[in-house]
This record gives C-alpha cells, sequence and structure tokens, in this order.
C-alpha cells in the first residue's frame, strides 16, 4: 500500500479546543495522526499524518474544514512568521509513491482547496511553478499583514484561487518535498541580535550550513531566544553538525545553549548518525539497535 506523509501547520498554538477539534477532525478521515506540536510561543502547532493517499487527502481536507472557521489572522500573533491560517501544507512520498506523484498530489489538493474555501493557494517546493516561488520563505516573506500588498503585483498571483487573500484566513502554501527535521536550540539569554547572528551564520542563505534554513526568534514567557531551524537534508547536514555550529557561535557571545528540540517526527537514521558522532563508535550500525534487531 503507498504510504504519504503530510505535516500541515497551522497558526494556532493557544486555544487547546481549537486543537482537539482539528485532531479529531483528522483521526475521524481514518488517516493516521502520528503526532501534534503545539507551541505556544509560535502560536502555532504542527500535525503528522500518514497513511494511503485518499485517507491523507480527506485529512487534509478536515483539517481546513475546521480550521479556517476557527482562525481569524487579524486576531492572532506568534513568534513564527505565517502566511495563512492553515500555514503550509507539504507531502512527503514514505512508501510506494514517487515524488512527482506527491506533487500531483499537491496540484490536485491545492486546487481544491482554493476553490472550495475561496481561498488562495500557493504552490511551493518541487511542486512549485516558478524557482521564486520554491523556498517558503519566500513566499510567506511579507506574512498575513503584507499579503494584500504583495498579491497586487504581477509576479505574485497564487496558483489557485482569488487574487486577494482571504479575509481572516490569509493565504496557504501547498507543497510536496522530502522528509526534513524542524529543530530549534534555546539560548540562555534574551539578546534577539544574538539569536539573529547565529541565524545567519548557520543558514545557508548567508554563507552557512548547505542544508539550513534559520531565523532567530524571542521566546517573551521564557526570556530567552531561539534558533529556530529546518534542516532539508539530515543526511549532508546532520543534527550534531548543526548543533555543534550553533553552540560555537553562542560561545563568540558568551551565551550557551540551554536545550534543543525536535517539533514533530524525526527520522531514526537521523537519532542514530548523532549518537555515533558523539560517542565516536565509528563501527556502530543500525543492527546493534536491539529493536531494529527483533524486527
Amino acid at each position: 500500500m503507498p504510504i504519504v506523509e503530510c505535516i500541515p501547520n497551522i497558526s494556532e498554538g493557544r486555544r487547546q479546543d481549537v486543537l482537539d477539534r482539528c485532531a479529531d477532525a483528522i483521526r475521524a478521515t481514518g488517516a493516521r495522526l502520528l503526532d501534534v506540536k503545539p507551541d505556544a510561543s509560535h502560536n502555532r502547532t504542527v500535525y503528522t499524518i500518514a497513511g494511503e493517499p485518499a485517507a491523507v487527502r480527506a485529512a487534509v481536507h478536515a483539517l481546513f474544514d475546521t480550521a479556517l472557521p476557527a482562525i481569524d489572522l487579524r486576531q492572532h500573533a506568534g513568534e513564527h512568521p505565517r502566511l495563512g491560517a492553515v500555514d503550509v501544507v507539504p507531502f512527503v512520498p514514505i512508501e510506494g509513491l514517487t515524488m512527482a506523484d506527491c506533487v500531483a498530489m499537491a496540484k490536485e489538493v491545492g486546487a481544491e482547496l482554493a476553490a472550495k474555501h475561496n481561498l488562495p493557494i500557493f504552490l511551493y517546493e518541487d511542486a512549485a511553478s516558478s524557482p521564486a516561488r520554491r523556498n517558503l520563505e519566500d513566499i510567506r516573506r511579507g506574512e498575513f499583514e503584507g499579503l494584500a500588498k504583495k498579491m497586487s503585483g504581477p509576479d505574485w498571483h497564487p496558483d489557485f484561487g482569488p487574487g486577494q487573500p482571504h479575509p481572516s484566513a490569509g493565504a496557504s502554501v501547498v507543497g510536496a518535498r522530502m522528509p526534513l527535521i524542524a529543530y530549534n536550540i534555546n539560548l540562555n539569554t534574551n539578546r534577539l541580535d544574538v539569536a539573529k547572528k547565529i541565524a545567519s551564520a548557520v543558514r545557508h542563505s548567508t554563507g552557512g550550513l548547505r542544508f539550513v534554513k534559520a531565523m532567530g526568534i524571542e521566546l517573551a514567557d521564557r526570556g530567552i531566544v531561539q534558533v529556530s531551524m529546518n534542516l532539508t537534508n539530515y543526511e549532508k547536514t546532520p543534527i550534531f553538525r548543526v548543533f555543534e555550529l550553533v553552540k560555537r557561535e553562542a560561545e563568540r557571545y558568551g551565551v550557551m545553549v540551554l536545550e534543543s528540540e525536535i517539533i514533530g517526527l524525526v527520522p531514526q537514521a537521523a537519532l542514530m548518525a548523532s549518537a555515533a558522532w558523539y560517542l565516536q563508535a565509528d563501527t556502530f550500525t543500525e543492527q546493534q539497535v536491539l529493536e531494529n534487531k527483533l524486527r
């Protein structure tokens, strides 16, 4: 049976009743809801869904049906950039289907969502209609507040849906990509300028590691700052390398790493690579993991 993963992010991380209704709507479709990761500071929640394509498509529609009436971006504030009530919807091939299949799925679902909700839909990553729209940060630049002005220009008509934002839901970004790791590192300082400098040193677009996207944000409720990252190829830019670079850069400013966190799910191989590196276990293999051997 083909299996596709979908990891939609919604712009709500504080109202538990809304998060529960969204989760219940996903489960009712028959798709597997593998993980729910809310973040109050970001005011954002990541759902991880997997299953056969028809069930996952139904789950995405159920999420939009539930989230859009409940989330009004005119009343929304959080540390994470956002464009829409349901902000981003990536499809990821897991088993029995190709990236091309996920691209087709993204386009079909995007068109359906636009027609059903009168919602602008932008395609990104492997489903992007142009190189300028491949990177999520380029589409999301200006956020919800700048969306109407952005869409009034000739280069930012949506791939599907109306040429102006939805009044309360903004626009959504739908695409297809390989697995990524959402990885955050918290620092023992409230200096946002330090987090931004470290993010600039780490991310690829400003001279850092090839498969890292990063930004510095403030966690005001905790009085600290965070380097928030997406690792888009954990094999070529492993987690341990990212952690060590952030740690070294932080030391330049007299700052220490408090903790790190993984948002959502992570491939086992990514964690095994980090364990082997820190333990200097050069001959370690996945078959030495007891649970793998039992399988």
